[in-house]
């Protein structure tokens, strides 16, 4: 089937300066127009509902708001629109949820940290159906396949809670957040920290910003050690 153009784009992230600067990235390209943009998940849904879109650009991690972020945001949207293309535009560049995406249908990952002219690429292989790792998304998952890194592996579901968790949500807003119980929220947390040798919660905070769970740092408040 051939594909027309402009590509419609809606653009989601909960840092305005990075939707404006995809704006003023896109808007140099004929074959792409931005049809609206969102700064959380509730708006994110709203736009989708309201407006016709081919691909949309989000970012994986935007706390709050009714449809939460990450795996269980994106698994929320293609559950409403199938046929939608996705390229998620990140700091996040940890392999086990990049891999994630992947095994979700997403397989057109971007690095915030890589050149801006990645996304219009990026855009272009999601409308047809094509795949494309910008070069810092590329090296993330290339480690993972060669299982060059001896920490444990996490899974998807052990990763998310951590992430979570290091983005200041307790245990019980966990839980309400993925739709499990306490019980399985505390398991998995337990579980994670157990294969990766960890004993206190503070300890969680510094492996999610050291291994790239938490996507911005520097809004990650580390809590005190009171041993320290």
């Amino acid at each position: 089937m051939m594909k027309s153009f402009p590509i419609r784009v809606i653009i989601a992230d909960d840092h305005p300066a990075v939707v404006v600067g995809a704006q003023y990235e896109l808007s140099a390209s004929s074959t792409v127009a931005v049809v609206t943009t969102a700064h959380n998940s509730t708006a994110l849904m709203e736009a989708l509902a309201a407006h016709p879109c081919d691909v949309l650009v989000s970012d994986y991690a935007m706390p709050g708001n009714e449809y939460g972020d990450g795996i269980t945001l994106f698994s929320a949207i293609l559950k409403r629109h199938p046929n939608l293309k996705i390229v998620v535009m990140t700091m996040l560049e940890n392999a086990v949820a990049l891999r994630a995406l992947i095994d979700l249908g997403i397989h057109c990952l971007v690095s915030k940290s890589d050149m801006t002219n990645h996304l219009t690429m990026a855009i272009h292989a999601a409308y047809t159906d094509g795949r494309y790792l910008s070069p810092s998304m590329d090296r993330a998952l290339r480690q993972l396949g060669a299982g060059g890194d001896k920490t444990p592996t996490l899974s998807v579901r052990e990763a998310e809670v951590v992430r979570l968790f290091a983005s200041g949500l307790s245990v019980n807003e966990i839980a309400d957040r993925l739709n499990r119980s306490k019980k399985t929220i505390s398991t998995q947390k337990s579980s994670a920290m157990q294969k990766l040798g960890l004993e206190r919660d503070v300890d969680v905070v510094r492996y999610a910003i050291a291994c790239g769970l938490v996507a911005d740092p520097g809004n990650a408040a580390t809590p005190i050690d009171p041993a320290s």
